[in-house]
């Protein structure tokens, strides 16, 4: 028993150093790889953004250039990209985010889908020929959230964006307001025509438009939504078709052409502004094309 009892300090010693051994080696550790991760992510300004390139994982793209203040699609002519929608990528990725990374591991990049070889979407920023940042897009942990990696950067965020705000297509990021005529002063179709003097409209045969059936045709032109360039197998056809409506129009800001088609159930509008055939919603084309040529032109009393 007296051996027994000299025994015991020196067993507690054993047990002592094996219990802080198994503290040191299994103790949750900080870790500190995040920090130098994330050196790469360093944050960019969005004036000095100068191009973006989208692509997904499809391999579909998108590239857009900004020219002076505005954002324009070089592979489409140079239409004027949509800078609300500009705004909000660059707002949504540039700006200062307080989130901490939810994982760093090579494991982790492939399962939130933010690998360099496994992306939803990956985004170039670039000023002029130097490349600035490339950030990937993965899977969303939540609404209006998605997991996102810096290149360069081992650390991965849950950010607030949606991967939807970041197409991969050309035609996704047409301006749909680019056709909208704000300040019309006349307004010549096939049937009718109206003009703008002294403050009042007046109609080509100089009657008094009816104000409900004018008023919806200056707000259709102020609202007009188009909704991307139409597809090219289309094309050729609109180019020999001949137009359901010729609208020329006078405004503050000059003189355009406005020709409405209906090809297949669907429905175009080309502009002598641009080059190119947009699609057009059904709505717009038929508050248009629907005009009452009797009314406009103060020819007829209208039916309540």
């Amino acid at each position: 028993a007296g051996a027994v009892r000299k025994a015991i300090p020196g067993l507690l010693l054993v047990l002592v150093i094996q219990l802080l051994l198994v503290a040191v080696v299994y103790w949750p550790r900080v870790v500190n790889d995040g920090a130098s991760s994330d050196a790469a992510a360093t944050e960019i300004d969005p004036a000095d953004v100068t191009r973006l390139d989208i692509r997904d994982e499809l391999e579909g793209e998108a590239q857009l250039t900004r020219v002076g203040d505005r954002w324009r699609l070089p592979a489409l002519h140079n239409l004027p990209a949509d800078p609300e929608k500009v705004a909000t990528l660059l707002a949504g990725l540039l700006s200062t985010n307080d989130s901490w990374p939810v994982a760093h591991s090579s494991a982790a990049r492939q399962r939130f889908e933010v690998a360099d070889y496994l992306f939803q979407r990956r985004i170039n920023f670039s000023a002029g020929d130097q490349q600035l940042d490339t950030i990937y897009l993965g899977t969303s942990p939540g609404f209006h959230k998605v997991h996102a990696r810096h290149a360069g950067s081992d650390a991965i965020r849950a950010i607030v964006f949606n991967v939807y705000d970041a197409p991969a297509d050309d035609n996704d990021w047409v301006d749909p307001r680019l056709l909208q005529v704000r300040t019309p002063m006349r307004i010549d179709a096939d049937t009718y025509s109206v003009n703008r003097e002294g403050g009042e409209w007046r109609s080509g045969s100089g009657g008094i438009p009816d104000e409900r059936e004018l008023l919806a045709l200056l707000v259709t032109l102020r609202s007009l939504q188009v909704q991307g360039v139409a597809d090219e197998k289309y094309v050729p056809l609109l180019e020999d078709a001949e137009a359901d409506l010729l609208l020329d129009i006078d405004s503050l800001s000059g003189k355009i052409s406005l020709a409405l088609y209906q090809l297949d159930g669907r429905h175009f509008i080309r502009s002598s502004e641009y080059p190119v055939f947009f699609r057009l919603n059904a709505y717009d084309y038929d508050r248009l094309s629907g005009i009452d040529f009797l009314l406009i032109s103060g020819q007829a009393v209208p039916d309540f």
